[in-house]
């Protein structure tokens, strides 16, 4: 393990499994997802880069499960938020962008078994996200920002987040991740029970943006937006 892991303070019950720099957290945690078990959080030792994936085992079907995504992206903006100078805005673009100021400092990805039944539990789901570090730090204002404490913060706000979530409160959930996204005046959005984002304009049908057809191609992850080296 690298040095700058080994004080790494993840709460119960996660367990960490550390890949070296030239790893891909969110492929290892997918391929491996069924023995490595829910609460195991893979890192990849990078200085430039906190780059991590967390496995989960919902006990929804795949169709609500995916919801998931949205604890995710909340708890990652948290973390940063927390670790921020104060006033600095951290926002999201739907789905999976999030960006401090206008700059896209990474994001957040789900995946879950090929295989898998909408109708039925899945057997795994994995949140993977990749945070660029090194304009955080000299151009945000962030100074010495270290990945293990975005990865700590991390799974502290996932905790919280699952255990409002147990306790049948997803509506705390959707409210913190729709209050990162851009406002616009009249415009009123909300989150349905399949993950779906409803939005609703003056004058206007209602749209509604399909979550898991969104998450099957990372926006961030595209070439002109973001690299991973």
């Amino acid at each position: 393990m690298p040095p700058f892991l080994r004080a790494l303070d993840l709460p119960p019950p996660f367990r960490l499994v550390v890949l070296r720099e030239a790893g891909d957290a969110f492929a290892h945690a997918s391929a491996h997802a069924a023995e490595l078990g829910a609460g195991t959080l893979v890192i990849v030792g990078r200085f430039d880069l906190a780059e991590f994936a967390v496995v989960l085992e919902p006990e929804e079907t795949l169709a609500r499960a995916c919801r998931s995504f949205y604890a995710g992206m909340t708890a990652l903006a948290d973390a940063l938020a927390a670790l921020a100078p104060p006033e600095t805005p951290i926002t999201i673009e739907w789905p999976d962008r999030l960006k401090i100021g206008r700059r896209l400092v990474g994001g957040g990805r789900l995946g879950w078994p090929q295989s898998a039944d909408e109708r039925e539990r899945p057997d795994w789901l994995v949140f993977g996200a990749v945070i660029r570090l090194v304009s955080m730090r000299s151009e945000e204002g962030f100074g010495e920002l270290a990945a293990e404490r975005v990865v700590e913060g991390f799974a502290r706000h996932l905790m919280v987040a699952i255990d409002c979530w147990q306790e049948g409160d997803f509506a705390a959930i959707a409210q913190g991740y729709l209050s990162r996204l851009r406002p616009e005046r009249g415009v009123r959005r909300a989150i349905d029970a399949s993950g779906d984002l409803r939005i609703e304009r003056p004058g206007e049908p209602v749209a509604c943006l399909d979550l898991r057809a969104a998450l099957t191609e990372p926006l961030w992850l595209r070439p002109c937006c973001f690299h991973r080296s």
